[in-house]
């Protein structure tokens, strides 16, 4: 039986185990997932047991995806360009792969359904500049949205961020409040919101009458930013298409099959969170 596993620092809220095992059964695969919640210094260690074929692949959440880098022989597709890591496995050359299907996930889950047409002229927002920014960001790129802004706590990493993604624009946390209404996507790319975690203390007011708001947490599917802006009739999407569209490339890059997803797995995801 080949294993697979989730490795970040929290994982419980992850319903990675519940989609691939879902996948594996449905294509009779003889395989298992499961949650591995790890400390930095154990890292290594995991990776050796990919290369002991212990155990089959990995996806990478919080806070490792920058973290596994050193311990892999090459980057491939958008993980070169985003130095982001979320899907590793063993190739045919026996060399350790890191791979990104974040940047695929989010393209399909939500920028495929805005009107191509019209992505040029948008104005977009990203909150956080850690974890999946850099995907999100390269994803928006890839889709030709020209105007991005990135805004952090911590104006370092936006910066450091701006020095991989030239052409975006950085802002200062303290104006965020009054921003909101100068875009027409807002992405929160941070863990706020998130299960157990915190949430965001900031409540907005003045937004553009077609805005649409994009939330990267998919557990709750309503964090207290979606209830408050779904009260004041914005568009708003959780992190749920983005998780089962990394979480199809990822199955696809471990076992070449492209798997299905269907109603009956999005409900049996949906009734894991509530």
């Amino acid at each position: 039986m080949k294993k697979y596993s989730i490795i970040g620092e929290p994982v419980t809220h992850s319903l990675s185990p519940k989609l691939h095992n879902y996948w594996f059964r449905k294509y009779k695969i003889d395989a298992e997932y499961s949650l591995l919640p790890i400390k930095e210094d154990e890292i290594k260690n995991v990776i050796d047991k990919i290369r002991s074929d212990e155990i089959s692949g990995i996806n990478v959440t919080l806070p490792y995806k920058k973290k596994v880098i050193p311990f892999l022989d090459k980057l491939v597709n958008d993980a070169k360009d985003t130095k982001s890591v979320n899907t590793i496995y063993k190739d045919s050359n026996n060399e350790i792969i890191g791979d990104n299907t974040d940047v695929y996930g989010f393209q399909s889950g939500y920028i495929k359904e805005l009107e191509a047409a019209s992505l040029k002229k948008q104005k977009v927002l990203v909150i956080g500049a850690g974890g999946v920014s850099p995907s999100i960001i390269l994803a928006l790129e890839k889709s030709n949205i020209k105007d991005i802004s990135l805004i952090n706590r911590t104006l370092e990493k936006s910066m450091l961020l701006q020095k991989q993604f030239s052409k975006i624009q950085v802002i200062k946390w303290a104006v965020l409040e009054s921003i909101f209404e100068n875009y027409d996507i807002i992405i929160n790319a941070t863990s706020l919101g998130l299960k157990n975690n915190k949430q965001f203390d900031v409540k907005f007011k003045k937004f553009r009458s077609l805005a649409v708001y994009i939330d990267t947490v998919y557990n709750p599917l309503e964090t207290l930013m979606i209830k408050n802006l779904r009260n004041q009739n914005i568009s708003c999407s959780n992190g749920l298409d983005m998780f089962l569209h990394q979480g199809q490339k990822s199955f696809y890059l471990w076992n070449r099959i492209r798997p299905e997803i269907g109603s009956d797995l999005i409900e049996t995801l949906k009734k894991e969170i509530e």
